[in-house]
């Protein structure tokens, strides 16, 4: 298969073509744990997820590795400020990230690999950049390794630039480099570093750079050569342009197919630790169900800026409960089955270029037909639609009777106090119909309706749903 540049990673999946038959490989650029994970780190993870869903649901087997880079500059820096070891505030967020991954319903990675746990992989790939002509000691004898990106004439390949037209890496200083675009594969020890984050090598004591860290994981866990490896937009340069360099310079073949998601913006520049626009993950599912915020998250493509607001995050939530309605009101009927099958607009919709948007139509349009079957009750007609909705759902992660919503603290406690508090009144409201106090019933309802709430009265009892949901 020729190498593959400039995110074609799922343009028509089905004309994927793995390394290996019936497998798919993917490594995506986790977290630098300095900080918690907020809702732009997070929709990354919720892209991969949903990619790793689909082709699962095509019949491969993915392996998925999800690094963390738990030494950095900035971790340092944040030990520092906070007066207390770098490794427990790397540990403190990498924890965080996890909670995170957890409260939105994504399945943990295959292996997620810490940089720290590879040094021994990084001095050999040095060592062999150095034997190939591709990398060099620092004369200045501070221990720095740098890739000089003049030995290697595809540089720029993947960002589709040319070398004379780069800026010099902020890396490191330049002293010591033999070009200032050179970019840092190791860093030597500073006086004021913690004996605790430098390691032995050939060239001193020092830390990874950053790039150097994931071609080293990628290699262990996937091998020299695997299908897909992604990451947010604003890493494509220069991170993954340098992986790609100092890892096809290495020897390797490294990825094979590109994808990269836009950014989720706030107030039109991108959500970062370091303008301190963010809004955290633990934060956010405070006031909306996570269940929402993975819509939320999942629903644009992901190719497609995602401009943030809470007016934008409400809506989402309203239209996902619209969604949810139907799938509850049908299960209450038939039964919640079995998986069904995704309709064929769905499959398209995901094997071309993973487009959620055009899939939740189909999942729409799928419901449309429910709907229509829901007033002549149970039907087996019905319970197709319920599976086949469910089915689509699952792909994206948003089935909201998986139980993946059920455990408690995380998908459905909000969804769990509001059910309790809405039937409570329901309860009241039919006391007093039964004792005909019809102005306390009117009342009750009044309420409810304020609220935003539907009551539809059934011969099962009354129904209630989210204004809209039908």
């Amino acid at each position: 298969m020729a190498f593959q540049l400039y995110d074609t990673a799922t343009r028509q999946i089905r004309e994927l073509v793995p390394l290996q038959p019936g497998k798919v490989s993917i490594y995506h650029c986790g977290l630098t744990v300095q900080g918690p994970p907020h809702i732009g780190h997070i929709r990354k993870e919720v892209v991969f997820d949903v990619l790793r869903r689909w082709l699962e649901r095509s019949d491969l087997e993915v392996t998925i590795v999800a690094n963390v880079t738990d030494i950095d500059d900035k971790i340092l820096a944040k030990g520092v400020e906070e007066g207390r070891p770098w490794f427990a505030v790397a540990y403190e967020n990498e924890r965080a990230l996890h909670s995170a991954y957890e409260v939105l319903g994504c399945v943990p990675p295959t292996y997620e690999p810490r940089a720290t746990g590879v040094v021994p992989e990084m001095i050999e790939m040095m060592q062999t950049l150095i034997s190939r002509g591709h990398a060099y000691a620092a004369a200045d004898g501070s221990g720095d390794v740098y890739f000089d990106v003049r030995s290697w004439p595809a540089y720029g390949e993947l960002s589709n630039q040319k070398l004379d037209d780069m800026l010099p890496a902020e890396d490191s200083p330049p002293e010591g480099k033999r070009d200032a675009r050179d970019f840092a594969l190791w860093k030597g020890q500073k006086a004021d570093d913690p004996e605790s984050a430098s390691w032995a090598t050939p060239w001193g004591r020092g830390r990874p750079g950053w790039h150097l860290e994931c071609s080293a994981m990628a290699a262990k866990y996937l091998g020299p050569e695997f299908d897909i490896h992604g990451g947010g937009l604003d890493l494509r340069f220069p991170h993954h342009e340098n992986e790609l360099a100092q890892s096809r310079a290495a020897g390797q073949g490294f990825a094979q197919y590109w994808m990269h998601n836009a950014m989720l913006n706030l107030a039109g520049s991108k959500m970062s630790k370091s303008v301190g626009n963010t809004l955290m993950v633990s934060e956010v599912v405070k006031r909306v169900r996570p269940i929402d915020l993975r819509y939320y998250l999942a629903a644009s493509h992901y190719r497609s800026i995602v401009e943030f607001s809470e007016e934008s995050l409400a809506e989402a939530a309203i239209a996902f409960q619209r969604i949810e309605g139907f799938v509850r009101r049908a299960a209450e009927l038939v039964g919640a089955g079995e998986l069904g099958i995704p309709c064929a607009d769905f499959v398209h919709a995901m094997d071309d270029d993973l487009s959620v948007p055009a899939a939740l139509a189909a999942v729409q349009a799928t419901i449309s037909e429910g709907n229509k079957l829901l007033a002549g009750g149970d039907s087996p007609a019905l319970r197709g639609v319920l599976a086949s909705v469910r089915s689509m759902l699952d792909v994206l992660g948003l089935d909201p009777l998986s139980p993946t919503w059920d455990r408690g603290g995380d998908g459905t406690a909000h969804a769990q106090v509001i059910d309790s508090l809405v039937s409570g009144l329901l309860e009241q409201r039919q006391e007093a119909r039964a004792s005909k106090d019809f102005a306390v019933a009117d009342r009750v309802r009044a309420q409810l309706t304020a609220a935003g709430i539907e009551i539809e009265d059934t011969p099962q009892g009354a129904r209630w749903s989210v204004k809209g949901d039908g």
